[in-house]
């Protein structure tokens, strides 16, 4: 592989190259992003409907418990 660029100039190794890779790959790339930020993003709606679902139930054991001592 070495001896395929060693007598390209160094804009073919560094620009050229690259944007071919990103215009082949670019779909895929795009995808695999798409994938993980989904993921994050259902990762992090669970945590919140987790932590709202905790809040309700303490709130609401809270205020059961403060009636029941009457």
């Amino acid at each position: 592989m070495r001896e395929i660029f060693a007598g390209m100039p160094w804009w073919v190794k560094w620009v050229v190259v690259p944007v071919v890779a990103l215009f082949v790959f670019g779909g895929l790339i795009v995808g695999v992003l798409s994938v993980l930020v989904g993921l994050l993003f259902k990762a992090l709606a669970l945590v919140a409907a987790v932590a709202g679902l905790i809040y309700v139930v303490r709130k609401f054991t809270a205020s059961t418990s403060a009636r029941s001592g009457w």
